[in-house]
């Protein structure tokens, strides 16, 4: 018998937020991927800290670079894709041996997730299931307490990684914007936004559906960085009855 390689949602960060099945597989895990930083616990980890059985196998998956090295640097790649063959080749060989591999995974596994590195990697090899989560943005939006979409919004969603002038043609052609992975990438933001004449119109939600959250006007808030795990949204005001 082969063994199934589960990924995981979690949702936001908040373990309330979990689906059925997402708790389900996660208690009657006997092994556990999860990614992290080396030297730190992994936030995923964390979300299921209680949840965990008493003889759980845990297989933490550390990230070789993050930020040390740019990202359109030939290196930053081979040095990710060599770590994700090596990841895959360890959950393939446990599932070959019968056994099913839970990977815990952040907010949605198909968006934007790790896990999308191992499932391609994966699949044909041993059998690969998904379980699909509430997305961070989601929880972020729910925190300003204002719908994100109305009628026929056009909504885009924009990693705050991208060049200045790629932040500004998405924001331009949406009614509604979700920018992610703000990190230390909010002053880029916050020139986009104002190039783009939403700035007024724009919230900061740091860490949502944690226990840190914050949820600021983008123009109140005075800081340089954020923590990685923060969004910027501009609401539609679209269509409605």
């Amino acid at each position: 018998m082969t063994g199934t390689v589960h990924g995981v949602g979690l949702g936001p960060g908040d373990p309330d937020l979990m689906s059925v099945r997402a708790d389900r597989l996660v208690r009657g895990a006997r092994n556990v991927a999860f990614f992290r930083k080396a030297g730190r616990a992994g936030r995923a980890r964390a979300i299921v800290a209680d949840m965990l059985r008493p003889d759980v196998a845990e297989i933490a998956m550390e990230y070789p670079v993050t930020t040390e090295i740019p990202l359109d640097d030939p290196r930053y790649n081979a040095c990710l894709s060599a770590f994700y063959a090596d990841a895959a080749d360890r959950l393939a060989a446990l599932a070959q041996a019968g056994e099913d591999v839970i990977v815990l995974c952040e907010g949605d596994p198909f968006f934007y997730g790790s896990f999308m590195h191992l499932h391609v990697r994966l699949t044909g090899r041993v059998p690969v299931a998904t379980v699909p989560a509430i997305t961070g943005m989601s929880a972020a939006w729910t925190a300003t307490g204002q719908p994100i979409t109305w009628g026929d919004d056009v909504l885009c969603v924009l990693m705050a990684t991208l060049p200045e002038d790629d932040l500004v043609r998405g924001m331009d052609g949406a009614d509604a914007v979700v920018v992610m992975k703000i990190g230390r990438n909010l002053d880029r933001v916050r020139r986009a936004l104002d190039r783009a004449g939403m700035t007024d119109r724009a919230w900061l939600v740091q860490c949502a559906a944690m226990p840190e959250q914050s949820v600021t006007r983008l123009a109140d808030f005075d800081g340089r960085t954020v923590p990685y795990f923060s969004i910027v949204l501009v609401h539609g005001r679209g269509r409605r009855p």
